[in-house]
């Protein structure tokens, strides 16, 4: 009877040791929980997951189809971060809504392409042709921009990212700018010289950026750098070890060649 009481007692002390031990390995372990849009950024971070897990991180990647709990649940402390949106977006919502969402690493850019209409090449330019473009307000001026830096047109000095066609000082080739909306520009294509589109738009059309745009945002233009999508912590958390790491990994050779083998130009890593 003794022997079996001791065996009891081992047997207690034993697994008061295993929970003891469960609850230490489970305080210790590193974790990022983070929102994301689910194309393409989960499926990015899904890349990164066995990365960071080879540096003891594990990243819990929480999908949604809207931008503003996103930003909420990192202000509120519930997930660490989130990864769905670019610089502007962040600094008008933390200006709107009181938070104090921060820019802890740059990942990658969607660039806005010229893709042919009726002719193929920016070469086969004429004089009065057309070129479609979007007519919201960040997409018009991404449209100016880019024609500004292929020399179709030259917009003021102070143009910058609110440019409108009002803001053209040189037009040499006399162009036509039609004003549509981003998601009816690409139907236009068969009516017009050129048409203007960004990323999502373009692989909606079934064009590819890398292989159909005549030219598209370089990585140092000032749309790149400014439409930049990047990860948004809570103001503090930025140098957070946890965050550096999931920066540094998505900024790697590694994820940067997934990005350019799976979209093909839609997405670009950011430099």
């Amino acid at each position: 009877m003794k022997k079996k009481i001791l065996t009891v007692l081992l047997t207690g002390v034993l697994a008061a040791v295993s929970l003891t031990g469960c609850g230490k390995d489970a305080k210790d372990e590193k974790t990022i929980k983070i929102a994301a849009s689910a194309t393409p950024h989960a499926e990015i971070l899904e890349q990164a997951k066995p990365i960071l897990e080879k540096q003891g991180i594990n990243l819990e990647v929480t999908v949604f189809d809207d931008y503003v709990l996103p930003m909420t649940v990192v202000e509120s402390g519930e997930l660490d971060a989130n990864y769905m949106a670019h610089v502007p977006y962040v600094d008008s919502f933390n200006e709107e809504q009181g938070t104090h969402i921060v820019n802890a690493g740059g990942i990658h850019y969607e660039p806005f392409g010229i893709y042919p209409g009726q002719k193929n090449a920016l070469s086969d330019i004429a004089d009065g042709d057309t070129i479609a473009i979007p007519n919201d307000t960040t997409n018009e001026a991404r449209a100016l921009l880019l024609l500004q830096d292929n020399g179709l047109i030259k917009l003021k000095d102070n143009a910058g990212l609110t440019a409108t066609v009002n803001d053209i000082v040189e037009n040499p080739y006399n162009l036509k700018l039609e004003e549509l909306e981003a998601a009816q520009v690409a139907r236009v294509r068969s009516e017009v010289a050129y048409v203007v589109l960004n990323g999502n738009y373009a692989l909606a059309a079934g064009l590819s950026v890398g292989k159909d745009s005549i030219a598209y945002e370089a990585s140092d233009s000032t749309a790149a750098k400014t439409y930049v999508n990047i990860i948004g912590v809570k103001e503090g958390r930025e140098n957070d070890e946890e965050i550096k790491a999931l920066v540094e990994v998505l900024k790697s050779d590694e994820i940067k060649k997934f990005i350019n083998e799976k979209y093909d130009g839609a997405v670009v890593p950011f430099n």
